[in-house]
């Protein structure tokens, strides 16, 4: 069964840095693109960002840029998500994503991850 694993999520101070991990595990056949979302509370799920399997093309929400940084180890299928300088409306459960493409990351992915809080307070 193909499962994503999401690990570090956790309780910060403003200003802190966090850093999430997720591993695409199962069976894969192919490429995946990889990603997250977020959802805070009482609000939608907001894609925060992804990137291909080469980790040649990588897509931010654009409010997030120079904050918060995606990568991955494809040869441990593995995304990671760099956050620095956390304030409070970064308060969420964050959700790893796959899909085949990077666009379908951005706006359509098929699997996702059963999520992780991060908990961002003054």
């Amino acid at each position: 069964q193909v499962q994503l694993v999401e690990s570090g999520g956790g309780s910060v101070q403003t200003g802190d840095s966090l850093r999430l991990s997720c591993t695409l595990s199962g069976r894969t056949v192919g490429a995946y693109a990889m990603g997250w979302f977020r959802q805070a509370p009482g609000k939608e799920e907001e894609f925060v960002a992804a990137i291909t399997w080469s980790g040649g093309d990588i897509d931010y929400l654009d409010s997030l840029k120079g904050r918060f940084t995606i990568s991955r180890n494809s040869a441990k299928n593995t995304v990671y998500l760099q956050m620095n300088s956390l304030n409070a409306e970064d308060t969420a459960v964050y959700y790893c994503v796959a899909a085949r493409t990077l666009i379908d990351a951005r706006l359509d992915p098929h699997m996702w991850g059963q999520g992780t809080q991060v908990t961002v307070s003054s």
